[in-house]
């Protein structure tokens, strides 16, 4: 009779075996590979060996270095915007709507994520565009004479990545408010205590957890977009995810954008260990 040490560590390989082989096969060996091919030299050349130079061109051609720095601060101010639509929504859900129009609400959160990013990101620039169905009501009714383009810029662009990635906030703030007692906030509200300061002092401390993992999904989410950026932005959204694009497609120059590609997840890996520093937070306590 199989002992039930011996059923543990079969059921163990059998649910660690396909989990081991997706990470290494599908995630781990193609990073390892594209981070070799970074420090080669193009195919090209001819000329075998390892090579700084795919990681310099980033640094001396200005368009690369301008571009991550835009994209970035973008990234941040997408995640900001994004923190402060999805807090109020999310306290909403969990300590004021009642058992029934909780599960309402979710539903309705999630029921845009059940279509892909490209079907989501067409359907506002159907809205939008100049023949679109806001520009058709305002010059039918007068308020405004000829349609005004509202694609293509900047906040078009934000507004697409907000609501693109909205869900991936208030999930992760839901799971963590959930667990604050309402006798807290109510006791608060007794003692006399403003509104701010009861967010300031109780709820936000308590949610900082959720917050945080929140804001890095969020942030990387967005920084590593290419659909949105190009779509909604249009030709001059300079987003860096397209420099990586031009470098693989447009130029079949794969070291350079494997090198691209590295640069940007080491750089945004900084952004997300200063914003941990600055909040006071642990990469343990955030993903728990």
């Amino acid at each position: 009779m199989m002992t039930k040490s011996k059923r543990l560590s079969w059921g163990f390989f059998v649910f660690f075996i396909p989990v081991f082989l997706w990470l290494m096969l599908l995630i781990v060996l193609p990073h390892i590979e594209l981070l070799r091919m970074s420090f080669a030299r193009p195919a090209y050349l001819k000329q075998p060996g390892f090579t700084l130079s795919n990681y310099i061109e980033f640094f001396k051609e200005p368009i690369y270095w301008n571009t991550f720095f835009r994209t970035a601060m973008y990234s941040i101010t997408v995640t900001m915007i994004v923190l402060i639509i999805g807090l109020p929504v999310a306290f909403y859900i969990t300590k004021v709507a009642s058992f029934k129009t909780r599960g309402f609400l979710t539903i309705l959160i999630l029921i845009p994520f059940w279509v892909s990013e490209l079907i989501r990101v067409y359907g506002w620039t159907i809205i939008l565009r100049e023949s679109g169905i806001i520009n058709h009501f305002m010059t039918k009714y007068g308020i405004w004479k000829q349609p005004i383009e509202m694609l293509y810029n900047d906040a078009a662009m934000i507004m697409g990545l907000v609501y693109t990635s909205i869900l991936f906030m208030v999930v992760p703030i839901i799971g963590v408010m959930d667990s604050l007692d309402n006798s807290l906030i109510e006791a608060a509200y007794d003692l006399g205590a403003k509104k701010n300061v009861i967010w300031r002092q109780i709820i936000i401390p308590h949610c900082m957890p959720g917050i945080i993992s929140g804001c890095i999904i969020v942030f990387m989410m967005v920084l590593g977009s290419y659909l949105t950026p190009n779509l909604m932005g249009g030709k001059n959204s300079m987003w860096f995810t397209e420099q990586i694009y031009n470098q693989f497609i447009l130029y079949r120059n794969w070291n350079m954008g494997s090198a691209f590609g590295f640069l940007l997840l080491f750089m945004s890996s900084i952004i997300i260990w200063v914003a941990l520093k600055l909040s006071g937070q642990s990469l343990k306590e955030v993903v728990k």
